[in-house]
């Protein structure tokens, strides 16, 4: 059983644990928040978890993973420390504000002889392996991909507050939140793009509330789309020589279907897992149980090309980071 400590009292902090448990993999142990009466309340469903608010001592704790669950712009010091005193860590998307502090954590990591993992649960589900393997003697010649979904921040952005997930100091913004899971579907199907570009609604703050980005593969484009003041139904789908592949989203697959040129059509199998997390807590716990470098390395190059195409987004649309200026 593999001794969990968390740092971050969140809703997407509890739904790790509560798919760490499903897996029978994890036991929670420990949680930090920099409020201790937060972390009390956070663990208060649980038995004999040791609570912090002083992340030195957290560290020091004898634990066997970190889940990394507070604003994006902590991330990097938080994984990097936790690396140093010997803890694996999975870092909650996006795991890191950029490409530069990506590699550092990755070579830490190789250094110390621990494992990192960015946790972007969506290329985890059984899922998604089913479409990679059903286009896999396909010809593609483009997609569309969209998740736009109503920011549970949107009240307070509205009452003139500025929430983490706005602001450039947290490295916020849709594509960073949103986003993430259309470039991992994207590179996870597809691969890398040779160009990205990301046209974008920006606040005031310098991030954006909205956009629409387009992936160049030089023989097809891909377009993605997100957005965090508005609700999407649209489904996304991926166009073939073949036909049309259409998929109820690429944040997480419950239904998908093929429509041949002629008109037929046929359903693809799918099986939603038992908890939005469980397909990747169960992946990471296979990798640390067996010690499985070589697979944590292939995550490791999604996650850079997600990084970087992300950053190239970023870039074209005039969006900075306050961690990109350090």
């Amino acid at each position: 059983m593999l001794k969990l400590g968390v740092i971050g009292t969140s809703w997407i902090a509890r739904s790790f644990i509560d798919a760490a448990h499903m897996t029978e993999k994890f036991q929670f142990s420990a949680v930090y928040s920099r409020r201790l009466e937060s972390a009390e309340q956070f663990s208060s469903d649980f038995e004999a978890i040791e609570k912090f608010d002083n992340l030195a001592d957290f560290f020091k704790a004898p634990l066997d993973v970190i889940y990394i669950a507070s604003p994006n712009a902590l991330h990097f010091e938080q994984a990097k420390s936790a690396i140093l005193a010997g803890h694996n860590v999975i870092v909650e998307k996006p795991a890191f504000s950029n490409p530069t502090e990506l590699t550092e954590i990755i070579g830490l990591a190789k250094a110390n002889n621990v494992f990192f993992f960015e946790a972007a649960r969506n290329i985890h589900e059984h899922s998604f392996s089913i479409i990679k393997n059903f286009l896999a003697d396909k010809t593609i010649k483009g997609a569309d991909f969209t998740y736009s979904k109503y920011s549970s921040k949107m009240a307070a952005l509205l009452k003139g507050e500025l929430p983490n997930k706005f602001n450039p100091k947290f490295s916020g913004g849709l594509l960073a939140d949103l986003g993430v899971y259309l470039l991992y579907a994207a590179i996870f199907w597809f691969g890398k793009p040779k160009k990205a570009t990301y046209d974008a609604v920006i606040l005031p703050s310098g991030v954006d509330l909205a956009g629409v980005g387009i992936l160049d593969y030089e023989d097809y484009k891909v377009s993605i789309k997100c957005a965090g003041n508005v609700n999407s139904y649209l489904p996304s789908e991926i166009y073939t020589t073949d036909g049309t592949l259409i998929f109820d989203g690429v944040n997480a697959i419950t239904s998908a279907k093929f429509i041949a040129m002629d008109g037929s059509e046929s359903t693809i199998d799918i099986e939603a897992p038992k908890h939005s997390l469980y397909d990747e807590a169960l992946d990471f716990a296979h990798i640390l149980e067996n010690k499985d470098f070589a697979a944590s390395y292939e995550l490791h190059q999604f996650a850079n090309e997600v990084s970087e195409t992300s950053y190239q987004m970023r870039q074209s649309a005039g969006i900075v980071f306050d961690a990109d200026n350090k």
